[in-house]
């Protein structure tokens, strides 16, 4: 057998195309991985400091407006190509223009930290986000890689940003394959997606990064009536997550309208924030809320807490402040489960932990990366009942969403089929018409 004859017979062998792909992508995420490990890392321990400052000096939250001004002029004179933020990474991936910006890394990162310092409601999902969707794109200009290869690592600077902040890695590498196309998983990303996640949580365990544990101690038997209350919860969920993403889409348009200078829309907003803040003389409901979603899952808490966390990030983000929705949607969906607890016979620590992945899964269309979310935060014993409420969540928060650059490849039901490829920002809420 000679030479030719040999690249042949391996050519035919379709393992060996797959163990080169394998390793190709294995040395790229592990590469990728180590930057968007650390980077999270610094960012979350960042982030930490920031908190315990700030409520160690509440005083600080008087200067929100000052802080909203920095990030304004930050992004009005050197951002004004990456404000749309997530957004402009699933544009990015749906009709590739160009590279994105490495600024936009330092920028969220920045403006984030700010946010939280000064006082803002706003998570870091999309921080972290954005920041491994910039180095990544960094990393394909270096490789130089081709357009089909970038937008697969694209995919992989996606999931590996939300697996490290999160420390859920399998919730992170499905997240980046399902939520840039409503009703659709990419699968040609799957092994990247999957290999960034994991090394770079991987890497965030090698920095010592902190992640809260909740538990969920007591979970029932599916019985038919149970069934019905996990249905009955997600619907409510669902709704919550629309309430969430139409409010935060209100805001945003209300001062793009109102305040044509950009730098000025988070002055005003910082000033409203900390007049808020002073006068309920309560921090409940700015930063993260993390000690609200533990005491969530364990006491009983004002049912109220939910709308106002609702108001007060939407308002910080509408604004023009930095930092992601998630968390606060688990501040949400935590609160609002435990004010469940007092009419529907579930355990209170399950509704919370139900509220806490259902209601981020109807606000970004994402029932299977929140459900793997929820085994992975709260075991496998809750499983069912955590699923039943993402897909209701899911199916009840509409064709709608916190990221508007969503295309939609499936529609949630049939009456709106004609739906479908427009993105979630040009759909208007019509039924087929027959």
């Amino acid at each position: 057998m000679n030479f030719k004859e040999i690249r042949r017979h391996l050519a035919s062998i379709e393992q060996i195309p797959a163990l080169v792909y394998l390793l190709k992508w294995l040395l790229i995420c592990t590469f990728l991985g180590i930057l968007v490990g650390s980077a999270s890392a610094f960012f979350l321990y960042s982030l930490e400091w920031a908190t315990s400052w700030r409520e160690s000096h509440v005083w600080v939250i008087a200067l929100l407006p000052l802080g909203g001004l920095i990030i304004g002029l930050f992004y009005h004179l050197w951002g004004d190509s990456v404000v749309k933020g997530n957004n402009l990474l699933l544009e990015e991936l749906h009709r590739p223009k160009d590279i994105i910006p490495f600024r936009m890394a330092p920028l969220v990162l920045f403006g984030t930290i700010l946010t939280h310092l000064f006082g803002g409601s706003a998570g870091r999902e999309g921080t972290a986000v954005q920041v491994g969707g910039a180095i990544a794109d960094r990393v394909t200009k270096l490789l130089r890689l081709n357009p089909d290869d970038r937008r697969v690592l694209l995919t992989a600077g996606i999931s590996a940003g939300f697996a490290s902040v999160f420390g859920t890695p399998l919730a992170g590498a499905i997240f980046a394959l399902e939520v840039l196309i409503l009703g659709r998983i990419r699968f040609d990303a799957i092994i990247p997606s999957f290999l960034a996640a994991i090394l770079a949580d991987y890497v965030g365990h090698l920095w010592h990064v902190p992640h809260t544990h909740y538990a969920i101690d007591i979970v029932p038997a599916l019985t038919p009536v149970n069934l019905l209350w996990a249905l009955f919860a997600g619907m409510i969920f669902g709704l919550a997550a629309l309430l969430f993403s139409k409010l935060a889409h209100f805001w945003s348009s209300l001062f793009k309208a109102k305040i044509n200078y950009p730098p000025l829309r988070p002055v005003v907003g910082g000033c409203v924030l900390a007049a808020l803040v002073f006068a309920m003389d309560t921090t409940k409901y700015i930063g993260l809320g993390i000690p609200t979603i533990v005491d969530a899952f364990q006491a009983d808490l004002p049912s109220y807490d939910f709308l106002l966390k609702i108001l007060f990030t939407t308002f910080t983000l509408g604004a023009g402040f930095k930092g992601g929705e998630v968390t606060p949607l688990f501040f949400v969906g935590a609160t609002l489960g435990n004010a469940l607890a007092w009419f529907v016979p579930l355990p209170i620590a399950l509704l919370a932990g139900m509220g806490f992945v259902a209601v981020f899964s109807g606000a970004t269309n994402t029932p299977i990366a929140c459900t793997i979310m929820g085994i992975e935060l709260f075991g496998i014993e809750g499983g069912v009942f955590i699923a039943i409420a993402c897909i209701t969540a899911y199916l009840f928060s509409g064709h709608t969403g916190i990221y508007s650059s969503q295309i939609v490849g499936s529609p949630k039901h049939m009456l709106f089929g004609r739906h479908k490829g427009l993105p979630l920002s040009e759909i208007k809420f019509k039924p087929n018409s027959k």
